[in-house]
């Protein structure tokens, strides 16, 4: 049996594209092998998020080719797609697809065998129209499925390559939606994660339907699924009308991921972000208004060009204001071939260290404040794999619907099942809790007739 091996870099929608694209070998009789084995064919899905990106995609490409020199050496994804060109240029690599027409790699890599001349298959992403179906009936990790709804961006922010890589907004038919969300919930699991280049976008392209309409459909249509998670959503796509279906619906969770970038209305312009502070506060607050108790999670990004001490302080501030449940903080990376990465003023490494470092220990500082507020209370939680810190001692982590990690002791069945779990110390990055018990079906349609 001819042998595949996988190495994802990346972002989410890259670990749901190998899972897809895994998904066309063993339709073709492929075993799956793990990327430190001996194999006959690896497949690297890259990133070019940042040059480091890059870098790193390099570096595992030359480790594959090592591993086995004989081997075809198939590369895809982002990297591939911007520069295809310089990955050809690494002897040993065969075959070249970007962000679309995976499917047509299988035919790339019999070709290959046969005529043995490296093929590039990468094609103009911009003149791209149609969302590329590519379905994930179960996941190799077993607890949270990933659910790809859109692909591209059309925002062109300043410091992202990344509308080169992937093209303009497309939404995925909300047919096909509603018919993957049910095949994943027939493969046992609880949680879906709609995920994409620019998720809340999601209907932008699409007549007379949108983020609010498709999350109702999920909500009514999908039958057995118990929580519903946006992977992001800009402050511009948190409409009154999907305000108005997180309010509603008991399956729709209490935490919006919405990504801030600075706090500074003259780093946002810089950015080509595409709102004010002003802006961005009102909808928070409408959002939080609807939802207490709502997490919100945010992206910032520190020492963009220019940035000045005054500047990053409105940044510290308007966190200060908003007060989140967690930060992912970026020190700003120079990625060639964007705007940002030609403008004056870039800041040194040494200021953009330590201005990270203070938005870390505001972050920190922030999460624990959020979590405190559980401290005492049950929560719903999805067990999702044993405790890293302790893998041999039967505690297991998992996320409650509000995003909060929880560490407890319960007995492995559990694992991917909705249990209540008390928590009975907050903290970051994780809480310590107490299992109190499984919910049960009856449980959940009961919660579901009080809240509609």
């Amino acid at each position: 049996m001819t042998t595949v091996a996988f190495h994802t870099l990346g972002c989410k929608v890259n670990h749901y594209e190998t899972e897809a694209i895994w998904q066309f070998f063993k339709e073709n009789d492929y075993e799956r092998v793990d990327f430190d084995q001996r194999s006959d064919v690896y497949v690297i899905n890259t990133c070019t998020v940042t040059n480091t990106g890059d870098k790193k995609s390099r570096q595992v490409i030359r480790r594959a080719i090592r591993k086995n020199p004989d081997a075809v050496i198939c590369v895809t994804g982002c990297y591939a797609q911007t520069s295809p060109g310089e990955i050809m240029e690494i002897p040993g690599v065969d075959v070249v697809v970007g962000t679309q027409d995976r499917r047509k790699m299988l035919e790339y890599i019999e070709q290959y065998q046969q005529e043995r001349q490296p093929i590039n298959g990468v094609s103009n992403i911009m003149k791209t129209r149609v969302f590329e179906e590519m379905d994930v009936p179960s996941f190799t990790d077993r607890t949270r499925a990933s659910l790809k709804i859109q692909e591209g961006c059309n925002n062109f922010c300043t410091f992202c390559i990344i509308p080169w890589a992937r093209g303009l907004m497309r939404s995925r038919p909300p047919e096909e939606v509603v018919k993957q969300a049910q095949q994943l919930v027939d493969a046992g699991y609880k949680e879906v994660v709609l995920t994409g280049i620019h998720t809340g976008g999601y209907g932008e392209d699409l007549k007379d339907y949108n983020l609010a309409a498709l999350l109702r459909d999920l909500d009514e249509k999908v039958e057995g699924l118990k929580r519903i998670r946006i992977s992001s959503i800009e402050a511009s796509q948190i409409t009154d009308e999907v305000i108005d279906v997180l309010n509603k619906s008991d399956k729709v969770v209490r935490h919006l991921h919405i990504p801030l970038q600075a706090g500074s209305d003259t780093v946002l312009k810089r950015m080509r972000r595409k709102y004010t502070m002003e802006f961005y506060r009102g909808r928070i607050e409408k959002v939080k208004q609807a939802l207490p108790g709502l997490a919100i999670t945010s992206d910032v990004i520190v020492g963009f060009p220019g940035e000045t001490e005054e500047e990053f302080m409105e940044t510290y501030r308007s966190i200060q204001e908003i007060g989140y449940s967690e930060l992912h903080v970026f020190p700003y990376s120079m990625r060639t071939g964007t705007p940002a990465a030609r403008m004056k003023d870039q800041v040194d490494d040494d200021v953009k260290n330590d201005r990270v470092h203070r938005l870390i220990e505001l972050s920190n500082q922030q999460a624990k404040e959020y979590a405190s507020q559980y401290e005492g209370e049950v929560l719903e939680v999805i067990p999702e794999a044993p405790f890293k810190e302790k893998p041999d001692s039967g505690l297991y982590e998992g996320y409650s619907d509000n995003y909060l990690k929880v560490v407890f002791e319960c007995p492995e069945e559990y694992v991917g099942q909705i249990v209540r779990v008390k928590m009975t110390k907050a903290g970051y990055p994780y809480n310590e809790g107490q299992f109190v018990r499984v919910m049960n079906d009856t449980e959940a349609a009961q919660k579901s007739i009080l809240s509609s």
